[in-house]
C-alpha cells in the first residue's frame, strides 16, 4: 500500500510515520505533500528518501493538478499529519474512507474550523478540561466531523500551560498514531 502524508508544519508526526513503516513489507510512504514550501516536514521527508511535492491552495482546488500527482505515485491512502487546509471534496470522493486525520484533542471537543495546533491547546486550557488527548478520524467534508477511529487521553493539572498540554499531546501522537495506522492498513 502506498501512502501519501499531507503536512503543513514541522513534520514530527510525518517523520514518525515514515520511520515506523520504513521496513514494512506492506506499507510504503510514497509521497509527502505540503501546502507550504517552507514546511520543515519536507526536509524531514527528503532526508529519509521520500519524494515531496508542494501543492498551493489554488493547486489543491484543481483536480487536474492533484489527482495526476496522486496517480503518479500510485497513492492508495492519504494521512493528514498537521495539514491545515480543508481537503477538497473531489479528493474525499476519490479516496472514500481512505483519508485519516489526527486532531490534538478529544473530538468532538475543541474541533472545527480554526482549531489546530496551539489554538486547540489554548482552548483546552481556557475550558479548564481535566484531560485532553488525540483523535484519529476519517476525513469527510465536515471539518473534524468524520467517524472516530481511535482516541487516546492524558490527564491535565490546573497548573498545565498550553505548552505543557501540547507536550503531553505530542507524546500521545508519537506513541499511538503509527500503530493505529498500521492496524487500520492491516484491516484493508
Amino acid at each position: 500500500m502506498n501512502i501519501a502524508i499531507f503536512v503543513s508544519g514541522s513534520g514530527t508526526n510525518c517523520e514518525n510515520i515514515i520511520r515506523y513503516f520504513h521496513d514494512s513489507d506492506h506499507v510504503r510512504t510514497a509521497l509527502v505533500v505540503s501546502n507550504r514550501s517552507d514546511a520543515y516536514a519536507l526536509e524531514r521527508a527528503r532526508r529519509l528518501g521520500v519524494p515531496t511535492a508542494i501543492v498551493t491552495k489554488a493547486q489543491l482546488a484543481d483536480p487536474q493538478t492533484v489527482m495526476p500527482l496522486l496517480r503518479e505515485y500510485s497513492i492508495d491512502f492519504i494521512v493528514l499529519a498537521g495539514f491545515l487546509p480543508m481537503v477538497p471534496d473531489y479528493i474525499i470522493d476519490a479516496f472514500p474512507r481512505k483519508i485519516v486525520n489526527i486532531h490534538p484533542a478529544l473530538l468532538p471537543r475543541h474541533g472545527g474550523k480554526g482549531m489546530w495546533g496551539h489554538h486547540v491547546h489554548e482552548a483546552v486550557k481556557a475550558a479548564g478540561d481535566s484531560e485532553t488527548g488525540i483523535t484519529i478520524h476519517y476525513v469527510t467534508p465536515v471539518c473534524d466531523g468524520g467517524e472516530i477511529i481511535a482516541q487516546f487521553s492524558t490527564q491535565l493539572t490546573p497548573d498545565d500551560t498550553p505548552d505543557d498540554i501540547a507536550a503531553k499531546v505530542h507524546v500521545l501522537e508519537m506513541q499511538h498514531f503509527p500503530q493505529v495506522l498500521d492496524k487500520l492498513f492491516s484491516s484493508l
